[in-house]
């Protein structure tokens, strides 16, 4: 089954809506952290940094006729995408979303999380209901299920789904409040591809104009490689059956992938990290979706 490829207008619909660290696009194994370097035409160095962030390989390649100067605007880079992973985190029990999931409301929000929540509460409004970072409930039981191997019962969901609603995400100045009890939220759908934003311009602030930043598939590309090349990003085949049966090159520009190929509960792939907020189920019409934007 070939992916989808679809190409919005609007650079602002922010990638996907699926788990943080999910699917990379171009696949490929890597130790814990990696660097190399490389002079090409004897003009400009290639630098490229692998390390493991947001449960995932963040990969930043570089290109300047300054090593140095590469070299350390991606270690700028990699030092927000750590500062922003402890802001957005749902898994840190110390992060001001993990505060929100727990109390209930959250004075004093973070600018960063104020600026990803509106995002969300957008994408909630265009997608009409389909981006809803209120699943979290849901999520938390499918894996709660699955670890004890038993299958979600339609009952809970029914009740788990009267707690889920972006309408009820409250956003006033600074402070953020769950409208109703036992409300949860979850950034995975969209933190990683903000963070990955955010990196791209640490990059372009220290002069690296030329420069792509990938995040487990979600990748941002800026300027090109080469003066006669551009980015090239490979999708992967969510079956497996071929390496790559899409190429896509692009410049000044971001695409991501989501899936229900790489993290499921089931074997049949009934249940996977991707909810429906409107029925509590796993859709089941797309096995890979890809979104590129300009």
């Amino acid at each position: 089954m070939k992916p989808e490829l679809f190409a919005p207008d609007r650079r602002s619909l922010l990638k996907k809506a699926g788990a943080l660290g999910i699917g990379a696009l171009a696949s490929f194994v890597l130790p814990p952290e990696s660097s190399y370097a490389f002079l090409f035409r004897k003009k400009k160095h290639k630098v490229v940094k692998t390390r493991l962030a947001m449960g995932t390989f963040v990969s930043m390649t570089a290109v300047h006729s300054s090593r140095d100067q590469a070299e350390q605007a991606i270690e700028l880079a990699f030092a927000e995408v750590s500062r922003l992973s402890k802001l957005l985190s749902r898994h840190d029990n110390g992060s001001p979303v993990s505060q929100l999931n727990h109390t209930g409301v959250l004075h004093d929000a973070p600018r960063e999380l104020c600026e990803v929540i509106t995002a969300s509460i957008q994408l909630w409004q265009q997608s009409g209901g389909a981006f809803d970072v209120t699943i979290k409930p849901l999520l938390d039981y499918y894996e709660q299920s699955f670890e004890k191997n038993q299958e979600p019962v339609a009952d809970r969901i029914t009740e788990l789904l009267g707690v889920v609603g972006g309408q009820h995400l409250q956003l006033t100045g600074k402070t953020l409040k769950l409208a109703r009890p036992d409300m949860a939220i979850t950034l995975d759908g969209i933190a990683k591809g903000y963070i990955v934003d955010r990196a791209s311009d640490v990059l372009i602030k220290n002069g690296i104009s030329d420069h792509l930043v990938n995040a487990g598939g979600d990748i941002r590309a800026m300027g090109a490689p080469s003066e006669k090349a551009k980015w090239k990003i490979a999708i992967q085949d969510p079956e497996k059956k071929q390496s790559y049966p899409e190429i896509v090159e692009i410049t000044n520009g971001a695409i991501a992938t989501s899936g229900n190929y790489e993290i499921y509960y089931d074997q049949e792939r009934l249940f996977h990290h991707i909810i429906d907020p409107k029925t509590g189920r796993s859709p089941q019409e797309s096995v890979s979706v890809t979104v590129r934007t300009n």
